[in-house]
């Protein structure tokens, strides 16, 4: 399905902001801060992804388990709890799709499983989730959405693939992605997004102080006094213990923008204009334009995985999240044909 069709069907449904939440400020904040009630059954599971690697995943199951699966993938420093993964999730199982939600390693509480970390470019796992759920599972048909960080990765996913998709993965979502690392890091740091920079600094230290506890002759916390940004922590972190040369290289060969020309499976972006730490300029860039399995949406607001639309009640208020299961109601309509 091209993106011609694909923006048609979905054209019909408009992101309008309500008054109060045209900032980007205040619509990325909001998107984190709404109180939102769950109710559905999950059930963890585990999937040994690499030779020392365990990552933990909840799973919601239709009644027949031989049903359309969405997998999810969280943003940095996120978890399968949340709110836009449980949001998602809940909107997928109403369709009557399965939802798996899949924690990065590390994340969710999940540090004890393996000794490694995650990164942006971090494909190896998802790679496995899709190839155990399609050959082991028997589920034929298959569709992954990404958010922010996770966003980046199910694009270089898709395009790593290329033409060698496995017929079991039908499409792809991504919301708010960093297809351009470099130029996220640089956003970030500036004055305007220092709400968001030291929320992401405290986590990711916490999150390296609890490696180092559990793996001490591997990780060594006194590199993070010198810490006061993501691409500091990058390049004392990341990069060296994920094979990068240095966080320059980290971050050119973990984009996926280098990607996205590769994707042959329809795939749907969902970027705000006025996201504050992910530039929307990348979004412009040809392999985008050119790539014609690849349909992108960018309403002028929405700020950062935020997306919350305005007169309407209740879920439907977090157009994003309708957005992407339209999407994959529409390419799961077509399979079915």
């Amino acid at each position: 399905m091209t993106k011609d069709r694909i923006l048609e069907h979905l054209a019909g449904i408009l992101f309008v902001p309500p008054s109060k939440l045209k900032n980007p400020h205040a619509q990325t904040l909001a998107g984190t801060l709404i109180p939102r009630r769950f109710k559905f059954h999950t059930e963890p599971r585990y999937f040994d992804t690499v030779p020392g690697v365990r990552v933990l995943a909840h799973c919601s199951w239709q009644e027949e388990r031989d049903r359309p699966t969405l997998i999810l993938l969280h943003g940095m420093e996120g978890s399968t709890e949340s709110r836009y993964m449980m949001g998602t999730a809940e909107k997928a199982l109403a369709a009557g799709f399965n939802a798996v939600r899949v924690n990065t390693r590390n994340c969710g509480g999940t540090e004890h499983l393996t000794s490694t970390l995650y990164h942006a470019g971090l494909t190896e796992d998802l790679h496995h989730i899709i190839s155990e759920l399609g050959d082991r599972d028997g589920l034929g048909e298959l569709y992954v959405a990404g958010f922010s960080l996770g966003g980046n990765v199910v694009l270089k996913l898709a395009g790593e693939y290329g033409s060698d998709t496995p017929s079991q993965l039908k499409g792809v979502v991504a919301v708010s992605p960093s297809i351009d690392l470099n130029a996220s890091a640089n956003a970030i740091e500036l004055r305007s997004n220092s709400i968001y920079n030291m929320r992401f600094i405290w986590s990711l230290k916490a999150r390296m102080r609890r490696m180092a506890r559990l793996f001490p002759e591997r990780y060594d916390v006194s590199g993070l006094r010198g810490v006061g940004s993501i691409r500091e922590f990058d390049d004392v972190y990341t990069a060296p213990h994920s094979g990068f040369g240095n966080v320059a290289d980290y971050y050119e060969r973990a984009s996926s923008l280098q990607f996205i020309k590769r994707i042959t499976i329809p795939t749907l972006i969902i970027h705000a204009q006025d996201d504050p730490f992910i530039p929307f300029a990348a979004f412009r860039h040809r392999d985008i334009e050119m790539n014609p399995n690849v349909a992108l949406l960018t309403p002028e607001q929405g700020g950062h995985v935020g997306f919350i639309s305005g007169d309407r009640e209740g879920e439907e208020r977090f157009w994003a999240e309708v957005m992407a299961i339209e999407f994959v109601k529409l390419l799961s309509s077509q399979a079915a044909n």
